[in-house]
């Protein structure tokens, strides 16, 4: 179980005040849930997945995965602990292959043909065109996000963070994504938290999270929220997005 409580992020203000960007943030994710933080552009939702994930040190606030308190816990000691984030741009690494930095993720010093085509057919890649391949600029974004998001399945985290991993992405490849979160969860081994403002991924919730302004606006089952954010949502308005076609 994942729980955040009177979390707080401060920046320094031009005025030389300080400027809350996650503003007195409650929430309990429970295990084996499937829960989409969405909202307006500049809420805080990456701040808030990146100070779970450790990369950003809260000025307030605690964090708890499974009782323990990781609050003031490294990166590192976060991923030993089971915590997994995918970035919305994904570092590249020249010189180490695919095979590689999946074999890295599943903690194994080799990886065989059938384990790669396994988690990168699971996000839309044929495992024969890519799994010799480096992870450097001759792979597009979006391919490279796929590849990071292949190392998480493989890291089979308890809980997994996606940050947008919708963007930059094939409306093929995003059907396969669906597919694949979706098959997480009926098995019930990790905890998904998913920032997106795509309607198919909010469709998968079990809760949807809603942040503005720093705080959480709206938080419920999804069949509770997902009328209200609808009703709100204007034709043009960026609340939420389609699937590039």
């Amino acid at each position: 179980m994942l729980e955040i409580s009177h979390l707080r992020y401060d920046v320094a203000a031009e005025d030389g005040g300080e400027l809350g960007i996650l503003r007195d943030v409650s929430l309990t994710v429970g295990d084996g849930k499937l829960v989409v933080i969405t909202g307006p552009n500049g809420g805080g939702k990456t701040t808030l997945a990146r100070t779970i994930m450790g990369l950003n040190q809260p000025t307030g606030g605690s964090i708890r995965w499974n009782g323990t308190d990781i609050t003031d816990m490294s990166i590192t000691e976060r991923a030993r602990a089971g915590v997994s984030y995918g970035f919305q741009q994904p570092p590249r690494f020249k010189g180490l292959k695919v095979k590689d930095l999946i074999a890295l993720a599943a903690g194994k010093e080799d990886l065989t043909p059938a384990e790669g085509c396994q988690y990168l057919t699971q996000v839309g890649l044929c495992a024969d065109d890519y799994i010799d391949r480096e992870v450097d600029a001759s792979l597009s974004g979006g391919e490279v996000k796929r590849i990071e998001i292949a190392t998480i399945l493989a890291r089979k985290a308890g809980l997994m963070i996606f940050d947008e991993p919708e963007a930059g992405i094939d409306l093929w490849s995003f059907a396969k994504l669906t597919e694949t979160f979706e098959a997480i969860h009926k098995r019930g081994e990790s905890t998904l938290l998913i920032i997106s403002h795509q309607e198919r991924i909010i469709q998968l919730a079990d809760e949807i999270v809603v942040i503005e302004k720093g705080e959480v606006a709206k938080c419920g089952p999804r069949e509770e929220i997902f009328p209200q954010i609808m009703a709100r949502t204007l034709p043009g308005c960026g609340y939420m997005k389609e699937a590039d076609r």
